[in-house]
C-alpha cells in the first residue's frame, strides 16, 4: 500500500468517524450546507426520521401537481403582457363609499382574499420547487429533480409559459398610481432565496441539467439588472423597515447565484450601517415594526430576514451577527427584546398583536434557535429547550438543525 493510499484512508475515517461515507456539502446560502450534511448522514435516526418521511410524502404529493406559470391568471398587468407578473397589495380593500369601490383602501393587518392574481401561484411554484429540492438531496431519487426541474422550466424558462423578469405591476394598488407596482411588492418573490437554494440541493442530479441550470441563471441575471435600475425596485431599496433589508437579502443572493461577489460582498458590508442600526434602538426595539397592527410579527419577520443574512454573510466568512453600533444597537439587543416576551402572556406585550400570540412566540423561539449557531454561549438555545415545542414532523428540525 502506497503513502498516498495510505493518507485518503486516514482522511477518509477522520471524516466519516464511523466509516459511513459523509453526504455531500451543498453550496446553499440560507440552509447551512456543513450541518444538512451531518443531518443527511443521520436521517434515520429518531431525531430525524418522522420529519424526513413527512418531506417525502410532501414531495411525493407534489409529483402529482400540475405546474403554473404566470399565464395562469384572469387579471393583466397595466403593461397588457400576460407574461408580467401582478399581484394586489394585499390590505387593500374597495371603498365602500364608491359605486366602483376605486381608489382601494388601506385596512393594515386584515388582508384582502381577492388580493391574489399571481402571487398564488408563484407561491406554489416556489414552496413545490424547495419541496423538490430538498426531498432530492435527502434520497437522491431523481424523480423528485425532473419534477423540479418540469416546474422551473414552466415559470421561467419556456417562452410560452415564462414570466418576464420583472416585478413592475407587484402590489399594484386599485385606482392607484395607474395600477402600476411598488417596491414593497418585492417581498412577494422573497422565497426566491429558499428556491435558488433547493436548486444548490440539486446540483448533483442529472434530471436538472446543466441548461436548466444555465437559463434560470440567465433570467436572474436579467432580474438582478431590473433590482439594480427599476424605479419600483428602488422604492424597496430606499424602504427604512423590513422591505429594505428584503431588498439586501434578495440583492445579495441573486448576485452570488449569477456570479457578481463583488455586489454580493458591497450589500453585506454596508448591511449593519444601512439596515441594522437605523432600525433597531439601543434597547432592541424595532420601531418601524412595532408600530404596526401586529407588531411582534412584524419584529420577528424582520429578525427572520437579518437572520438570512446572517446565513449568507457566514457563508462568506462575513460576521453580520456581531455587528454593534457606538451606541449598543446590534442583533443581540434586538433578539433580547423579543426574547423578554417569551412565557409571558399578550398583556404584557406594550404593542398590537392581533393574532396568534403563542404561535407568534413559537416563530421567535425558531429565531432564537437559529441566532444561536453565531452565539453559542447567548444562552437562546436554553430558552428554545424550554419553550419551543415544534412537531417531530416539522421540516425546519432538518434545515436549521444544531448539528455540530
Amino acid at each position: 500500500m502506497n503513502k498516498s493510499t495510505k493518507l485518503w484512508i486516514v482522511i477518509f475515517i477522520l471524516l466519516t468517524g464511523t466509516g459511513k461515507a459523509i453526504a455531500q456539502i451543498p453550496s446553499t446560502r440560507i440552509y447551512d450546507g456543513e450541518k444538512l450534511a451531518k443531518v443527511k448522514a443521520r436521517m434515520e435516526s429518531k431525531e430525524y426520521a418522522a420529519a424526513i418521511t413527512k418531506l417525502m410524502n410532501d414531495a411525493d404529493k407534489t409529483l402529482k401537481s400540475k405546474p403554473v406559470s404566470v399565464m395562469d391568471k384572469t387579471m393583466v398587468a397595466g403593461s397588457g403582457d400576460k407574461h408580467d407578473y401582478v399581484s394586489m397589495g394585499p390590505y387593500w380593500w374597495p371603498d365602500p363609499t364608491k359605486p366602483d369601490g376605486l381608489p382601494y383602501i388601506r385596512k393594515d393587518g386584515v388582508r384582502n382574499p381577492n388580493a391574489t392574481s399571481d402571487c398564488t401561484n408563484i407561491g406554489k411554484t416556489i414552496n413545490d420547487v424547495s419541496t423538490l429540492g430538498i426531498a432530492y438531496y435527502f434520497s437522491g431519487n431523481e424523480k423528485y429533480a425532473a419534477k423540479a426541474a418540469e416546474l422551473i422550466r414552466v415559470w421561467f424558462l419556456n417562452s410560452e409559459t415564462r414570466m418576464n423578469p420583472n416585478m413592475n405591476y407587484a402590489q399594484m394598488i386599485p385606482g392607484h398610481n395607474e395600477n402600476k407596482g411598488r417596491g414593497f411588492g418585492m417581498i412577494d418573490v422573497y422565497p426566491f432565496i429558499n428556491l435558488l437554494d433547493a436548486v444548490e440541493l440539486m446540483n448533483t442530479s442529472t434530471a436538472f441539467t446543466a441548461a436548466d441550470r444555465n437559463g434560470l441563471k440567465g433570467w436572474f441575471t436579467e432580474y438582478l439588472e431590473w433590482i439594480r435600475t427599476s424605479p419600483v425596485a428602488d422604492e424597496a431599496r430606499t424602504s427604512e423597515n423590513n422591505h429594505g433589508v428584503s431588498f439586501d437579502v434578495q440583492q445579495t443572493v441573486y448576485a452570488l447565484f449569477t456570479g457578481d461577489s463583488v455586489l454580493a460582498r458591497k450589500t453585506i458590508s454596508e448591511f449593519a450601517k444601512l439596515r441594522l442600526f437605523p432600525q433597531i434602538e439601543p434597547d432592541g426595539r424595532q420601531p418601524r415594526e412595532l408600530e404596526r397592527t401586529n407588531g411582534l410579527s412584524y419584529t420577528n419577520y424582520n429578525l427572520a430576514l437579518i437572520m438570512d443574512m446572517c446565513a449568507i454573510g457566514h457563508t462568506l466568512g462575513m460576521d453580520i451577527y456581531n455587528s454593534t453600533s457606538k451606541d449598543g444597537r446590534c442583533i443581540t439587543k434586538a433578539l433580547e427584546y423579543v426574547a423578554s416576551f417569551i412565557g409571558k402572556p399578550q398583556s404584557e406585550f406594550p404593542y398590537q398583536q392581533n393574532r396568534d400570540w403563542e404561535k407568534e412566540l413559537q416563530t421567535t423561539c425558531w429565531i432564537l434557535h437559529r441566532a444561536s449557531f453565531y452565539d453559542q454561549k447567548s444562552g437562546w438555545e436554553e430558552i428554545c429547550k424550554k419553550h419551543l415545542k415544534p412537531s417531530v414532523t416539522d421540516r425546519r428540525r432538518l434545515l436549521y438543525s444544531l448539528e455540530m
